[in-house]
């Protein structure tokens, strides 16, 4: 790779045609290096969605077997299936209080319990220990195929993420140097995977199925059963989408008025969005996107009253240092003073460890009486 300028950098404007949905990107061009069209075409597609949206859609058919995440799906349900004494012999306060089942309700998002039960899994680390914050080890349910199966998909997630940030570094116009440099940073990656069961809200419950709030990694990678009116992206610019839903109060400071948006599935695709760290590569140029989950009633299948959800959190290496990219600050600085403030807000992004950035996040709330923060 030895693009040196930017694929076609839009300034996000209110010249964008409105949209009823977010952008769908194909990965398969990534997926051959014969296809140099293909791949700019991508890559220039996936820089535009994180300059709007920071959230897209991505065609994965010719990457993965669909039966592949249904068949997680149900391995999934068979587990929430269980009951409770049998799901709580791999309880987060087992391990480290990060690795293992949360039940419902003990994941917590803006002070309020979310609605919804989970398992989570982290990058193995040498010398667990699980009085350390993330450092134990990965509880697995003794399903069947469970461990053999999601492991498989790890795998492809990680691959995955590799693919994506290799297009995000073309889009961005990186020569080959500051390519490697950045694929230094995330070759390790401290990556984090999720299966969650989503129960309909009850009607009177002050909440929601997860509140809303910003990734804070690198790249989500989410699957989802394909239940619709779920999954829900908050899109700053009032009226810049066709459809919203529920438009209300944002729980964050500062943050203008604008729309919710569903993000329904699409077949054949996952759900990508960016978090901070590529807010900090950009210098401010990309920005995480708020978003939600609303699990209010049955999904498409009736007998399935709870929604399955398995997002695949792609991270830098926990030891990266992360810092503005000499590509996205040419990007800012080649633009009239006046439109750098609307890119970026006249930000500067201090560099951060991503570990030390990870344990200052989530490190005050591992305790023995649970509530696991978002």
């Amino acid at each position: 790779m030895t693009i040196t300028t930017p694929i076609s950098t839009p300034t996000p404007s209110r010249d964008i045609p409105k949209l009823g949905n977010l952008p769908v990107i194909s990965i398969t061009p990534f997926l051959s290096k014969e296809d140099s069209h293909g791949r700019l075409s991508t890559a220039a597609k996936i820089h535009a969605a994180c300059l709007e949206y920071g959230f897209f859609y991505l065609d994965i058919c010719s990457y993965v077997d669909p039966s592949e995440p249904e068949e997680l799906t149900r391995l999934a349900r068979e587990f929430f299936a269980l009951p409770e004494e049998q799901k709580g012999q791999i309880s987060l306060k087992h391990q480290d209080h990060a690795r293992g089942y949360a039940k419902m309700r003990e994941n917590v998002t803006n002070g309020k319990a979310d609605n919804h039960e989970g398992i989570d899994f982290y990058r193995p680390v040498e010398n667990p220990d699980k009085t350390k914050p993330l450092w134990g080890e990965n509880q697995w349910p003794t399903i069947p195929g469970f461990r053999e199966k999601y492991e498989i998909w790890i795998e492809k997630m990680k691959n995955l993420g590799m693919l994506v940030m290799e297009a995000m570094a073309l889009g961005l116009g990186m020569s080959s140097d500051e390519w490697e440099d950045l694929k230094g940073k995330v070759d390790d990656s401290f990556w984090v995977m999720r299966v969650i069961g989503y129960p309909p809200l009850p009607n009177d419950y002050d909440g929601f199925s997860c509140g809303a709030h910003k990734d804070y990694g690198c790249l989500t990678f989410l699957y989802t059963d394909p239940t619709p009116g779920a999954l829900q992206v908050f899109l700053q610019e009032k009226g810049l989408l066709v459809e919203t839903s529920d438009e209300g109060p944002v729980p964050e400071e500062g943050v203008e008025e604008g729309s919710w948006i569903n993000a329904d599935p699409v077949p054949g695709c996952i759900v990508c969005n960016i978090g901070e760290m590529w807010e900090i590569w950009t210098n401010g140029l990309y920005k995480s996107t708020l978003h939600r989950v609303v699990h209010r009633g049955t999904n498409y299948r009736l007998i399935h009253s709870t929604s399955v959800s398995i997002p695949f959190f792609f991270e830098p290496n926990f030891d990266a240092l992360v810092k503005p990219l000499p590509a996205a600050l040419r990007i800012i600085d080649g633009h009239p003073e006046c439109k750098r403030k609307h890119l970026t807000g006249e930000k500067t992004y201090e560099p951060v460890v991503y570990g030390e950035f990870l344990m200052n996040k989530v490190g005050n709330n591992f305790d023995t009486d649970g509530g696991k923060y978002n």
